[in-house]
């Protein structure tokens, strides 16, 4: 005689099954970043428990929630405008002006807003999951995801045409494509929900399209092409950008590409001798902006580095390597009054904060001074220009083995 299980016990056998192989994933996953991984889940776990929290409560917000009658694109199209330019004031419909290093109040934000609650959202989540192993987090992340990636009524267009628009002179710039810098941990969650087995199928498939045409616009469209060529950190965060999209893509000809463009073009670009960015320094917030550059960068490291190809070991033929940048910054984010290059004309007192560098940087050279560093310094904020220049906030989910 045949004994058919009922469809329900089976139902929850599935389940449990595919929960216990989740679970010996994420065990396997967890112990790639080693005893730093548990070291640094245990300083934040408290606060990734409270943000996750938090993220479970919110429904998805995307572009299409809100418009500009000064962008020249559509409902589902990113707007954003150029940061330091401001209304002439001889003449208010004429093209703005810059203040360079002056953020203008006045300027549409809300796309910005949306795709970096986006990201809090989903990189805590992601971070839940790694911390707790729940995949209710994952599944709750998915929603948002697939909001902004595969719902064709809310959606984002696969192009930054219409960032950093100037009234007046240009309706987008190349330098937009560093505004979705907040898609990094959002990509990086997704390479998690994949291999927990949260995204699949048919909905893996379509938000994996929408990577691929937007890597396809970022790679071929001048704008995109302009913003690769950038010296300062526009360049980094494009290479940065470009490391993790295809890395959820598993595009290898663009993981290496990029694994070059570090080499050949940033790290010999970008770095003097004694491991500063003078462009970066030049500016009228540089300290805010060396720390910026330092983060995307060592992101990039943190992507690309694999065996035989460790990008934290790496040094150029005139001796720059990404540890004399962290070398030349740490004294002035242990001892910020030290800093000599002047103060930032703006959020000078909201800097530093516990950066990614310092716990990548702990990770990969066995640094214990630099772990310290970056577990007494504030892991969270609510500056707005904070959150903006600051894409990695949950440094663990990139430390996890995938």
């Amino acid at each position: 005689m045949i004994i058919r299980m009922p469809e329900m016990e089976r139902y929850n056998i599935l389940k449990l099954a595919l929960v216990y192989v989740c679970l010996m994933w994420l065990q396997t996953a967890t112990a790639g970043g080693g005893d730093w991984l548990k070291r640094a889940l245990e300083v934040r776990r408290t606060q990734i428990r409270t943000e996750a929290a938090w993220a479970m409560q919110q429904q998805p917000v995307t572009v299409t929630a809100s418009s500009c009658d000064r962008s020249a694109g559509g409902k589902h199209d990113f707007y954003s405008e150029g940061d330091y330019w401001w209304p002439n004031p001889v003449h208010a419909d004429s093209p703005y002006i810059q203040r360079d290093g002056q953020t203008n109040p006045g300027n549409f934000v809300a796309h910005r807003q949306a795709m970096v609650r986006f990201s809090r959202v989903v990189g805590a989540l992601a971070a839940a999951y790694v911390a707790d192993g729940k995949r209710a987090s994952l599944e709750h992340a998915k929603k948002h995801v697939l909001a902004w990636f595969a719902d064709s009524a809310t959606s984002m267009s696969p192009h930054l045409l219409y960032a950093q628009a100037i009234k007046g002179r240009a309706t987008g710039r190349g330098i937009g494509i560093i505004d979705t810098i907040h898609f990094l941990e959002v990509a990086q969650a997704l390479r998690i929900m994949e291999k927990a087995g949260v995204l699949k199928g048919q909905e893996l498939e379509a938000v994996r399209r929408w990577f691929r045409e937007y890597l396809q616009w970022m790679t071929e469209h001048p704008y995109g092409k302009d913003e690769m060529q950038a010296k300062n950190n526009h360049g980094t965060c494009w290479v940065m950008q470009v490391a993790a999209f295809s890395a959820f893509l598993k595009d290898t000809a663009w993981t290496s590409f990029c694994e070059r463009r570090y080499k050949e073009v940033l790290l010999p670009g970008q770095m003097a001798e004694d491991g500063s960015f003078p462009l970066e320094l030049r500016r009228t917030k540089p300290y805010g902006y060396a720390l910026f550059n330092l983060d995307a960068m060592t992101t990039i490291c943190q992507i690309l580095s694999k065996p035989g190809a460790d990008l934290w070991q790496y040094e150029t033929s005139g001796g720059r390597s990404i540890s004399k940048g962290i070398s030349f910054m740490y004294p002035y984010v242990q001892q910020k009054d030290l800093w000599p290059c002047g103060k930032d004309v703006m959020y000078w007192e909201e800097w530093p904060m516990a950066h990614p560098f310092l716990l990548f940087a702990a990770v990969a050279y066995k640094k214990e001074e630099y772990f310290r560093l970056w577990e007494r310094l504030p892991h969270n904020s609510a500056v707005e220009e904070v959150l903006r220049n600051l894409p990695v906030r949950n440094p663990e989910i990139w430390l996890v083995k995938l």
